[in-house]
């Protein structure tokens, strides 16, 4: 462990899902303690938490979804369930001893930036507020359920609830139900529930590329080896990451590539569904990666079960005991499942965050979230973003990424912590330039082929994905760019009257 720095800033971190966790573990193993973990739950795992409906699972392999600095033998399977994950998660917390440091039930509503102070103040959901000079954002992307707008959703009089608030006191035996749909997340339920339900009818705006799943488990024999040769665990991880990452190449460069993962989807198709007119109606009319890529073993296999029928006409709303059609059939339903995913690109709502000289976020973004390499926003000093815009991924693990930030932002915190350093703000230009270049790359890829996908605002803005390779994403944050900052300093550090000189020259230390 490496000595703390000098003369540490008060850190807030608002949320203790993976982004909030490991930010927390690197800056305990930088000898900092001088921050605070904000959750608005009862526990930590964010996403992995929420999610508890049957047959929650990654669709990223399980030596390749986990920190780097924390490998983990024990897998029970190539593919984590929802309990695993969060058990490893849970488990980092305690051995790198950061459960101290977490505030939970503690939901922050409000962040704002206080020009004369140089400092955040931070605004909880029971009125108290609190000051600290670096404020961190690891609220994620998949936080908060999107419902659809549909009319007369609030008229339902039998069980509804979103996959991402599973009611687990809901009884599905020999009930007719109804599944809004076909996302990630349905296609992980669906299976579970057919077996219980009397009639289940699966309402398919769109249908979706699902692909087989390599999934298995791993057995003692294999899990002892493993703990034996650490070596052996970091080769299968390497392994994995090369492999996920050469998909980038379709995704992002040559779309022609698709062909043979397309062909692996139609054969599956062909294999479990038997029924050509349901086979058709399962294939999509986009290019395949415009939307997220599934993946499952028994999706198919559960939609030709004879109490399943899948319903591709779109909701044209919703009735007391059931769901209305666009053709006008009434499809009578006792419980009411929505599997319609995240308000992915809404990023920080419903909290309020606003910079220097009251500039709030949602003005900056009103064109789509965007900040410089998606960790950094103009007018916001001193403020961080993990999992911001354009750093979510269609083809390798989001914990790559997420420490790939952190080193960036470990970077900004060594600096700050520097004799006189006050303010850390990235400059506009710089942030421009970035952006710009994301955009450029996006049209060219997978994403901007004209489906709609939660990758893309209302607007059109593709404020998502990362267009590219995920090694180059981390050379660019591995240490923060002095020349893309500007920043403020004063003659004694956290201590006196404020410096009202903004430093001319960019940052360094």
């Amino acid at each position: 462990m490496s000595s703390p720095p000098p003369s540490s800033p008060r850190i807030a971190i608002i949320g203790a899902g993976f982004g909030g966790i490991c930010m927390a573990i690197r800056l305990r193993r930088a000898g900092i303690t001088s921050f605070t973990v904000f959750e608005r739950g009862d526990g930590i795992g964010g996403v992995w938490r929420d999610n508890t409906y049957p047959g929650a699972a990654c669709d990223v392999p399980s030596h390749l979804y986990s920190f780097s600095f924390a490998p983990n033998p024990a897998w029970t399977r190539s593919y984590a369930d929802q309990r695993e994950i969060l058990d490893y998660l849970e488990r980092c917390a305690r051995d790198f001893d950061v459960v101290p440091h977490i505030r939970f039930g503690t939901e922050i509503t409000a962040a704002a930036f206080d020009d004369a102070a140089r400092t955040w103040r931070l605004t909880m959901a029971s009125g108290a507020s609190e000051e600290f000079d670096v404020v961190i954002s690891a609220c994620g992307q998949l936080q908060r359920p999107a419902y659809p707008d549909i009319p007369g959703r609030a008229a339902f009089a039998g069980e509804s609830f979103h996959s991402a608030r599973w009611n687990h006191d809901t009884d599905l035996d020999g009930k007719d139900v109804a599944v809004v749909g076909t996302g990630a997340s349905a296609i992980q339920f669906v299976p579970r529930i057919a077996e219980r339900a009397g009639r289940l009818r699966l309402f398919q705006r769109s249908p979706a590329y699902v692909l087989p799943k390599d999934d298995r488990p791993y057995s003692q024999a294999e899990r002892a080896r493993f703990a034996r040769h650490p070596l052996l665990l970091r080769t299968s991880r390497a392994a994995t990451y090369l492999r996920f990452e050469s998909k980038v190449v379709a995704f992002q460069y040559l779309p022609s590539l698709m062909g043979p993962m397309r062909a692996a989807f139609l054969r599956q198709l062909r294999q479990r569904v038997t029924d050509p007119d349901l086979r058709a109606r399962l294939v999509p009319d986009y290019t395949m990666g415009c939307k997220r890529i599934l993946l499952s073993n028994d999706f198919y296999a559960a939609l030709a079960r004879p109490n399943v029928e899948l319903v591709d006409q779109s909701v044209r709303g919703i009735e007391p005991d059931g769901v209305v059609t666009a053709d006008g059939t009434h499809h009578r339903a006792d419980v009411l499942i929505y599997g319609t995913g995240f308000t992915a690109t809404d990023f920080l709502a419903p909290m309020r965050v606003t910079g220097r000289n009251g500039l709030d976020l949602t003005t900056a973004w009103r064109d789509g979230a965007e900040a410089h390499l998606g960790i950094t926003v103009a007018g916001f000093p001193n403020f961080f973003l993990l999992y911001g815009p354009n750093t979510n991924l269609g083809h390798n693990s989001i914990i790559y990424m997420l420490e790939s930030q952190i080193h960036h932002v470990m970077d900004a915190v060594r600096r700050l912590s520097a004799p006189g350093r006050r303010t850390l703000e990235v400059r506009p230009d710089a942030q421009a330039r970035f952006v710009r270049r994301i955009r450029k790359r996006l049209k060219r890829g997978v994403w901007a082929t004209g489906c709609d996908s939660w990758y893309v605002t209302a607007s059109g803005a593709q404020t998502v994905n990362w267009p590219g390779f995920t090694w180059r994403y981390r050379q660019r944050t591995r240490r923060l760019d002095p020349r893309d900052y500007t920043g403020e300093v004063l003659q004694s550090p956290y201590s006196g009257s404020p410096s009202n000189s903004r430093d001319p020259n960019s940052v360094s230390s």
